[in-house]
């Protein structure tokens, strides 16, 4: 069977292998057989075990997005006398906020520029001034932008300080490498379409089981979104409580088992390469990016766009997907950018594609 390869440059969902793509083609089955439970338990053991040990830690399953995990975490491990206080230093610490404020948990923002690091210092000092503060969020690659934030850092603090960590990793699980232990994490979130390069509906929370147990006390505020639920649940019947997206799960399956061969650590060498081959081509085109190369993530590069009267992006969109690349829009501070990803089942030799797209359009629109 022959599938059309685009090369998606948005962040998510990526580029999938041909096998992934073709793993969902399998006989349909009831999800509450043992045989698919089995193939859950599979992934789920999997997952943790590409940043924890399993005895340890137990990652929750969600079918949904990757901010429905982030949800279900934020509204189930807060208890009702409980604090949050959550890191914004971009969209999706913004969306965090917009959680807890629809949740009504008490939240403290500590607020932080989007294109350079976090002051540590300030942060330690916030956390100080707040009595009663139980849990820390914040996100680990910041997708609007490429800027790599300091989790080891932050966990830290976390452990002096007796705060429970919250780490949104969408964007970083399975490419940056991470030891939840070593990092004091006692929650992390990510999602099947990403850098584990499966394809998009399902969330996964990786939680410190002992950290996770005592939640059970506290009250749902969600019915379908309950962490301590769907852990319980699955723990006790390898089921999820509501349906799961079945065929989903096959092509996860296959995404893991691809980046097990891969390897995290070369999955990430080969993503650095193609960042790199995008920054020369950059350069020597004379676009300007915002964040600067020692606090890259090396994954995701926000692009100011281009001076030139005749520039468009929509226009520029449609030059490029015609071409069989897909790129994405974005807007930082008073910055207008487009965003570049280098996820995915892609490597230096498409950037060099996108490069020599990238110049015909900028002679066409005489940037250069």
């Amino acid at each position: 069977m022959e599938i059309k390869r685009n090369v998606l440059l948005n962040p998510g969902p990526a580029t999938t292998t041909d096998s992934v793509k073709l793993a969902q083609a399998v006989p349909d089955i009831c999800p509450r057989e043992k045989e698919f439970g089995d193939l859950m338990g599979f992934c789920a053991t999997e997952i943790t075990k590409f940043v924890g040990d399993p005895e340890t830690y137990a990652t929750v399953l969600f079918g949904g997005s990757g901010t429905a995990t982030v949800e279900a975490i934020l509204n189930s491990v807060v208890p009702e006398d409980g604090k949050i206080l959550i890191i914004d230093n971009g969209a999706y610490g913004k969306r965090m906020r917009q959680i807890t404020s629809i949740y009504h948990i008490d939240t403290v923002a500590f607020e932080s520029s989007s294109i350079a690091p976090i002051d540590l210092k300030a942060l330690e000092d916030a956390i100080e001034k707040e009595a009663g503060l139980t849990h820390l969020a914040m996100i680990h690659h910041e997708t609007t932008t490429g800027l790599l934030n300091d989790i080891t850092a932050v966990g830290k603090l976390c452990k002096k300080y007796g705060i429970s960590f919250i780490v949104d990793s969408m964007s970083g699980f399975a490419a940056i490498p991470v030891d939840m232990k070593a990092m004091n994490i006692d929650y992390l979130a990510a999602s099947s379409n990403k850098n584990i390069q499966g394809m998009a509906g399902i969330g996964f929370a990786i939680c410190n089981r002992k950290v996770l147990e005592t939640t059970a006390s506290i009250a749902p505020r969600s019915l379908y979104l309950n962490l301590y639920a769907q852990y319980a649940y699955f723990e006790k019947t390898h089921q999820t409580r509501f349906t799961p997206p079945v065929q989903t799960f096959y092509a996860l399956k296959q995404a893991i088992l691809e980046t097990q061969e891969e390897t995290i650590e070369k999955r990430y060498e080969r993503y650095g390469r193609s960042w790199e081959t995008l920054l020369e081509g950059l350069e020597r085109l004379g676009l300007e990016y915002l964040i600067d190369k020692k606090y890259h993530s090396k994954i995701i590069t926000s692009i100011i766009e281009p001076d030139s009267a005749k520039y468009n992006f929509e226009e520029m969109h449609d030059f490029f997907f015609e071409r069989g690349y897909t790129i994405y829009p974005g807007k930082v501070n008073n910055y207008d950018t487009f965003r570049i990803s280098n996820i995915g089942q892609i490597d230096h030799t498409d950037i060099e594609g996108f490069l020599k797209i990238l110049e015909a359009y900028l002679k066409q629109i005489d940037f250069i």
